[in-house]
């Protein structure tokens, strides 16, 4: 039998404020326990919450980001339930009217995710399970939150991937948040049924979710899992799981509530939000320009590879970099090279790239790409004069003498390449023989010879012609 598997997804996203939802504590990550709490975030009798504007700014910006549409007017409800995270036994959401509709994630493939909603809610505290005991940490409760909520457009696991990190990149790159996974300020809900038709199953939710290959595991089980009680004849139960990162399986862990079980009502003590449609505007001309428009510019008018326009345009401040360095260069391409290549193996680290924090200038990298359009310094020289720049933070000038910039002239590179066939027999044979790539070894020797400043090229060329 042939299953479908279809996915839907509820990711919360904390956004970048320096102060709660509805009251001024810090929501600086990492603080000691129950220090960035007051009695409007911990709910105690007779306080009144206060919306923080910024949160509503922010989630105008990602759903604006996520091509949807806006209620300029919208409302906070309350949303009910019992749970030691949350102090109040409610939370306060929106319910009927949110703040973002209607909106859509293209993947590469073209497919579009659609957007159902875009929210803004508070975030719960965090339950911490030690030996026996579970503590509770209230910092985060009042965290601002948006919730996006897609519609069950994904069908495979590569989908829900490529998804997750495009929701991902675009919040780090308008700033609303730092997405970071390992923290908890990027979770996913999955909700996921298979079917033998276009009719949904059943779902089950798998909760809290913190990074891309846990949902990814916790996905191909579940499908399994779904596939195998069908096929057996057993009835899927619509509940709430959780995922054990060690075992690598899906585990109940209560049945799945409904709307009506949240009793959601208006929140009495919050007056609507009203945006205006010229603030709407005025927040979308601050867009930046996302990463797939930046990529797609990069491919057609810098003539980068697909992959190398990506990979620069995931990072904002390496793309800021790179179109600086790039800026007046005969070619871009190379400044990209560079980029990828030497730069990247120098900042190993998901987090060093993102950083960024580079001792030289781009306008250093500029005037070493220069160096090479204008004939007076090769690629390779170039390469291991650009590792020399990111160690010591020196410009070009200073650790390039006037030999390593001097042109090796025609006769020299003659003379190089005879000798490279004079000291070198075998490889000369078995290039005579057929084996083409020996001629490579032959250049590789006349750069050893000039120290890096013939042109690899220029070399090849000349041994082929005297060969």
């Amino acid at each position: 039998m042939k299953y479908k598997m279809t996915a839907g997804f509820e990711t919360h996203v904390e956004l970048k404020t320096e102060s709660k939802i509805f009251c001024s504590c810090s929501t600086e990550f990492g603080a000691p326990a129950n220090t960035h709490c007051c009695p409007v975030c911990m709910g105690l009798p007779g306080v009144m919450p206060s919306l923080n504007k910024k949160v509503v700014e922010y989630g105008v910006k990602a759903g604006l980001a996520l091509n949807c549409k806006i209620n300029t007017i919208s409302f906070m409800d309350r949303k009910n339930y019992s749970y030691p995270d949350l102090p109040k036994a409610y939370q306060i959401t929106q319910y009927d009217t949110p703040l973002c509709y209607d909106g859509f994630v293209e993947l590469s493939s073209g497919k579009r995710i659609g957007i159902n909603r875009i929210h803004i809610e508070e975030d719960a505290g965090k339950l911490i399970h030690k030996d026996e005991e579970i503590l509770i940490d209230y910092n985060r409760a009042g965290v601002p939150l948006i919730e996006i909520v897609s519609e069950p457009h994904i069908n495979s696991v590569d989908e829900a991937k490529e998804y997750v990190e495009k929701l991902r990149l675009i919040m780090r790159y308008i700033g609303v948040s730092d997405c970071k996974m390992q923290e908890g300020s990027m979770r996913c809900d999955v909700n996921i049924s298979v079917s033998e038709s276009d009719t949904l199953g059943t779902r089950t939710e798998i909760k809290n979710m913190n990074s891309i290959n846990f949902i990814a595991k916790a996905m191909e089980y579940e499908c399994k899992r779904q596939i195998e009680a069908l096929e057996t004849g057993q009835k899927i139960v619509q509940e709430t799981l959780g995922f054990d990162e060690k075992t690598k399986q899906t585990y109940s862990m209560r049945s799945k509530e409904d709307a009506d079980d949240y009793r959601y009502f208006r929140e009495p003590d919050l007056t609507a939000i009203h945006i205006s449609n010229e603030d709407v505007e005025k927040i979308r001309e601050g867009l930046p320009e996302l990463p797939h428009h930046k990529s797609y510019r990069y491919v057609k008018t810098m003539n980068l590879e697909q992959k190398d326009a990506e990979l620069i345009s995931k990072y904002p401040k390496v793309a800021e970099f790179f179109e600086k360095s790039a800026l007046g260069v005969k070619s871009p391409k190379r400044v990209a090279d560079f980029i990828t290549g030497v730069i990247f193996a120098h900042l190993k680290s998901e987090t060093l790239k993102e950083k960024f924090d580079l001792n030289i200038s781009p306008e250093s990298l500029k005037k070493l790409v220069n160096l090479i359009d204008e004939g007076k310094l090769n690629v390779n020289k170039a390469k291991s004069t650009l590792e020399k720049m990111l160690e010591s933070g020196k410009s070009p000038e200073e650790l390039l003498s006037t030999q390593d910039l001097a042109e090796v002239s025609s006769s020299e590179l003659s003379d190089l390449c005879l000798k490279a066939i004079d000291e070198n027999e075998k490889i000369v044979t078995d290039y005579k023989n057929g084996k083409d790539k020996a001629i490579m070894a032959l250049v590789g020797f006349v750069m050893r010879e000039s120290k890096g400043r013939a042109d690899p090229g220029k070399a090849k060329e000349k041994l082929i012609e005297l060969l």
